[in-house]
């Protein structure tokens, strides 16, 4: 067992025993050493080995952050189960595609989500035999599902979580777990199509650990994060949720973002280090009170899954905060680079450079290294790189066409080795000739102070063969007008680069995992076309 993850657990207990692992900030600020989280995972595993769960099988879990997500993780890598982390956002209908495809032997939900969950369960190609629910006091967090909380007791066949651990001795499992048996399937957002599921090995969840302690200052045994990023997503588990129990960090774990809560947390427990995506980030820096919460133990502020805007890493640099910036993806476990705070304002919008065990190239549709500083497609080798898409042979050996993994993202690499993506593939707009990339669009829009988000896309152009396109959502309090925008990107920006057409909107459609959704915007326009003056 020495060989996968599970033993992480075990080794920490062995070294640091009494020290605390696990911190429930959402309940009753419940808190578990690493002598008890062993205890509980070998618990659970022998649990799920009793309802004739075998190496291999998955595990579904539709579990908000909690302690009953990471003792499931851990579980299941003891036995050599494949835990599947499900989107708590989903349709019901979302989920059942998931349970039907990944052909899920078990699904743990937590109560509040049991509606949905039953839903899924009904429907066709489903054939889950257990169903597992978490009773205990997760209400579904701000922002959630909106399932709402279903507590009027267990329908027949579900098992109650807390009592089916418990039934199962902590005696260790001595599972033999190989290091190139699959540990979970992270289903990507299917932004151009339905999920697929990326197929992550213990091997790569080991690469990414030793990848987090080359991630900045590193991480140390005595580091505490709040979890607050959803661990259903690749980044909210793998940038330093795991890799904490990796060195026998403390993770403080919260169900759903409330910035005040947030920094709360992050003050009372004295966070060292921090990941969260822009647009938490962004929220934090307009919480009115920002000054009152002591952040002085903060040594390691990263932020991940898109660009952060200037003015956001322009706040927490003013404010003391060491903050950089990284990039990974599903498929990688996920990092893959970082963008350090001695670079991260001067090389705004980069991704960074590699980080040490991780091979990056940028090369032409032949497959051909292009020169400095031109753009092709992003390909990338390493121990942390996923080892396919479950059942999709086809998309698997597309993805890994000339033994490197193929991004699907555009890039560009500076003399001194920072790469800065200028967008996907299918995203970039050809105008008149000439290639617009979407990001380098957006960063500028996000310099004007009334501008709250932005998603930049191109439509059909008679003249122009395709026009740049602004969908703006303009500050509470802010005003803001079409021409005012467009004149502050020709100041900053080539006149073919700025949006034509500005478009005002409340919101931006997002998928469950929140990407923009640029399909939807383009769709407005379908059977339409422009002829435009610039």
């Amino acid at each position: 067992m020495d060989r996968g993850i599970g033993s992480w657990v075990a080794k920490q207990a062995f070294r640091r025993g009494d020290k605390v692992a696990l911190v429930d900030d959402t309940a009753a600020s419940d808190s578990f050493t690493y002598t008890q989280f062993d205890d509980r995972t070998s618990q659970l595993g022998r649990a799920l080995i009793a309802l004739g769960v075998r190496r291999g099988d998955r595990v579904a879990m539709l579990l908000f952050n909690s302690i009953s997500f990471m003792e499931a993780i851990f579980a299941c890598a003891k036995l050599g189960a494949i835990a599947v982390p499900v989107n708590v956002r989903l349709t019901s209908h979302e989920i059942a595609y998931i349970l039907a495809d990944c052909g899920a032997d078990v699904l743990v939900y937590h109560q509040a989500l049991g509606a949905t969950a039953r839903a899924a369960l009904e429907q066709q190609g489903v054939r889950v035999r257990h169903r597992v629910v978490d009773t205990q006091g997760h209400q579904a967090p701000a922002g959630g599902s909106g399932a709402g909380a279903d507590r009027d007791g267990l329908d027949a066949g579900e098992l109650d979580y807390d009592e089916l651990r418990d039934s199962a001795t902590c005696e260790p499992l001595g599972m033999d777990v190989d290091d190139r048996d699959i540990h979970a399937i992270m289903y990507t957002s299917g932004t151009t199509g339905r999920p697929k599921g990326a197929m992550l090995t213990h091997a790569n969840a080991i690469a990414n650990a030793r990848n987090a302690l080359l991630l900045g200052r590193g991480l140390r045994s005595d580091d505490v994060t709040v979890t607050v990023a959803p661990m259903f997503h690749i980044g909210g588990l793998g940038v330093h949720s795991l890799p904490l129990v990796y060195v026998g960090g403390k993770n403080v774990i919260q169900s759903g973002f409330d910035p005040v809560r947030l920094l709360q947390a992050m003050s009372g427990y004295r966070a060292t280090v921090q990941f969260l995506v822009p647009a938490m980030w962004a929220a934090l820096t307009r919480v009115a009170d920002f000054d009152a919460y002591d952040l002085s133990s903060l040594e390691l502020a990263v932020s991940g899954g898109a660009p952060a805007p200037l003015p956001v890493i322009r706040f927490f640099r003013s404010h003391g905060v060491p903050f950089q910036e990284g990039f990974g993806m599903t498929e990688t476990a996920p990092s893959v680079s970082v963008l350090d705070s001695d670079h991260v304002e001067s090389k705004a919008g980069s991704i960074g450079r590699p980080l040490p065990d991780v091979e990056a190239r940028i090369v032409d549709e032949h497959g051909r290294d292009v020169p400095t500083s031109s753009v092709g497609e992003l390909v990338l080798r390493g121990d942390n790189i996923f080892a396919g898409y479950w059942m999709m042979p086809g998309a698997t050996a597309e993805a890994f066409e000339g033994g490197w993994f193929h991004t699907g993202d555009l890039a560009r690499c500076d003399e001194e080795g920072f790469i800065t993506l200028v967008d996907r593939l299918k995203d970039m707009i050809i105008t008149g000739g000439e290639n617009v990339y979407p990001i380098e669009v957006e960063q500028v829009i996000y310099l004007h102070p009334a501008v709250l988000e932005v998603a930049v896309y191109g439509i059909p152009d008679d003249t122009w063969g395709e026009t740049v396109v602004a969908a703006v959502v303009v500050k509470e309090g802010s005003t803001l007008d079409s021409e005012e925008l467009i004149n502050h990107c020709r100041e900053r920006l080539a006149h073919f680069k700025c949006p034509t057409v500005v478009e005002m909107v409340q919101e931006l459609p997002r998928n469950a995992t929140g990407k923009v959704l640029k399909s939807l915007l383009r769709e407005r326009h379908a059977g339409t076309t422009t002829s435009v003056h610039r």
